[in-house]
């Protein structure tokens, strides 16, 4: 679908996406280069501070409108017990409550891909966290780590970030809130310690 449509985009339209994109994409905070180097100017004066941010996932594999779609596999991987080579793209609505129906504040958009050839269906991610809303609308974390499926708790390192989280570092701490077996959607508890300017 996304392919379809970017083959009926003019130059026309494409110019004008390009100038209205960044403006749409800076909520509170002045991404220009000067505001950047104006801000990295004045960082070594800046107190580094712990924010605590605990929000849901809702990653819909099989939907009317999935939010997470395969686009990658090995010809082994239908064979393998634990999806190895199995990659999705994804773009799963951040809620305030476990409710399909509560806020949305932002999106997780990545990819994730089962790396392990053993029993425990680990795979890895690699995701931005994209706020739209409230205190940190227009900033993003940037997130990579190994999500191992069987585990209670996934730990996932925080490796930058963009807006209100320029140079962040933490943890993301993903806990399964609900998983159904038949459709393999799931609602992912997202437990987020970040330290950041």
């Amino acid at each position: 679908q996304v392919i379809l449509l970017l083959n009926v985009i003019t130059p026309e339209i494409m110019a004008a996406l390009i100038k209205v994109l960044p403006i749409l994409g800076h909520g509170s905070i002045d991404q220009s280069p000067e505001a950047v180097k104006k801000w990295f100017k004045e960082l070594r004066h800046a107190k580094e501070k712990l924010t605590e941010l605990h929000f849901y996932v809702h990653d819909r594999v099989t939907a009317e409108s999935p939010t997470s779609v395969l686009v990658a596999q090995a010809n082994t991987t239908s064979k393998s017990p634990t999806m190895f080579g199995a990659t999705y793209v994804f773009d799963d609505p951040m809620t305030l409550g476990p409710e399909p129906s509560s806020k949305i504040i932002g999106h997780a958009h990545g990819i994730t891909s089962s790396a392990s050839k053993e029993e425990d269906a680990s795979q890895i991610g690699i995701m931005n966290l994209a706020f739209n809303d409230g205190k940190f609308n227009g900033s993003a974390l940037s997130v990579l780590g190994d999500y191992p499926f069987f585990q209670k708790y996934k730990e996932m390192a925080i490796v930058g970030g963009s807006g209100a989280f320029r140079l962040a570092r933490g943890i993301v701490t993903a806990i399964i809130h609900t998983y159904n077996d038949t459709t393999q959607n799931e609602i992912i508890d997202f437990h987020v310690l970040v330290l950041h300017y």
